[in-house]
């Protein structure tokens, strides 16, 4: 008899790749762990035979579990369940649940934005004579992986150097000057007095209910900081303005912190940061300002620090000065401080790091 030819997973992605070895590490149910151990055996260049024994199966198990894989992906793993009532709507009534779910109510000539299940389940009656509860919509959608979410903006980058620029930022993030420092920059700001929502931990139906303000007579204060690369460590100076005066002198700070070395400081295209005495400054004192492309300022390491700042010293705050809410932000930096760590691999991974990737999105 002769030998059945060896079948292996076809070529998988990393993200396909991290995504088995979870279930593996996580599922609880045995069925979806043993098809997604004999997967990955194969994925490690083990034979059906020896992924089979792995699991006390037979090579023929297998062998129909990785074919099963080859054509079906990762719905290949989860157990089929044989009885039960049969689905009341089959796979044409749900492609068109979740297709109509996707698409503007104005394109199909409804005078409302956005969908609620009850406005799409009296369309579908209308249009598509399909008559479906409110529950069974939810239900299909839910396993279709549509959810209710909220809509964000973003903004693309028109930067004609985008390309250049964003090389230039992620090779000093990947490999900083031995005998330099790179340092984040930016403007923190601006920050008034006034009760900011948040979240805590508060009994049910009692959350803190901060004051309503209508006037605010405060002002506001501006926080310039920076992010040493190297030590993972902020610096910062408040100021009633944020003039290239103000910049100036920030930068001189941090000249006079670091004053070995040359200086890479990666700021955005703020209009004080090209300033001509700003630029003559730099020119004459080894720093040199690596400006991120126009409307991407997601490339500055320094902005994630700020969502961790407003996160945890801003929300849910009611500061009634700001030496109070100056106070609370320095005591933030000083524990952020202790703890911080070199800041490497910037955005591992991402589609940013693809050679033909552009910020063409809207």
């Amino acid at each position: 008899m002769a030998r059945q030819p060896e079948v292996f997973v076809r070529s998988l992605e990393p993200e396909e790749a991290q995504r088995l070895v979870k279930i593996t590490r996580t599922t609880k149910d045995r069925v979806r762990l043993r098809r997604a151990g004999i997967v990955l055996a194969s994925v490690q260049g083990r034979s059906a035979a020896e992924a089979a024994a792995m699991f006390a199966m037979k090579p023929q198990y297998a062998r129909e579990v990785i074919h099963a894989f080859n054509e079906q992906g990762f719905a290949a793993l989860d157990p089929k369940w044989s009885g039960g009532r049969p689905p009341r709507f089959g796979p044409p009534v749900r492609e068109t649940v979740c297709r109509v779910a996707k698409t503007p109510p104005t394109k199909l000539g409804r005078p409302f934005t956005t969908w609620s299940l009850s406005k799409l389940v009296e369309y579908l009656a209308e249009a598509k004579k399909i008559t479906i509860s409110v529950e069974s919509v939810r239900q299909i959608l839910r396993k279709a992986g549509i959810r209710w979410q909220a809509t964000k903006t973003w903004k693309a980058s028109r930067d004609l150097d985008f390309a250049a620029k964003m090389a230039r930022v992620l090779d000093l993030y990947d490999h900083p000057p031995a005998d330099a420092r790179v340092i984040c920059a930016d403007e923190f700001g601006p920050l008034n007095l006034q009760p900011r929502p948040g979240r805590g931990w508060f009994p049910t139906r009692r959350p803190a209910r901060p004051r309503a303000t209508y006037n605010r007579t405060g002002g506001v204060r501006h926080m310039f900081a920076a992010l040493d690369l190297a030590t993972g460590q902020m610096f910062y100076r408040f100021r009633d303005r944020k003039r290239f005066t103000e910049f100036l002198a920030f930068l001189k700070r941090l000249r006079a912190r670091f004053p070995a070395g040359k200086l890479y400081i990666v700021c955005d295209n703020y209009s004080p940061h090209k300033k001509a005495e700003v630029v003559d400054w730099c020119d004459l004192n080894g720093v040199e300002l690596v400006f991120t492309p126009s409307n991407a300022s997601w490339l500055n390491w320094i902005e994630c620090e700020f969502t961790a700042l407003r996160y945890f010293t801003l929300d849910g705050s009611d500061y009634q000065s700001h030496t109070a809410q100056e106070t609370a932000i320095a005591g933030y930096v000083r524990w952020h401080n202790k703890r911080a760590q070199p800041k490497r691999h910037f955005a591992i991974d991402s589609k940013i790091r693809r050679p033909d990737y552009l910020p063409n999105v809207a």
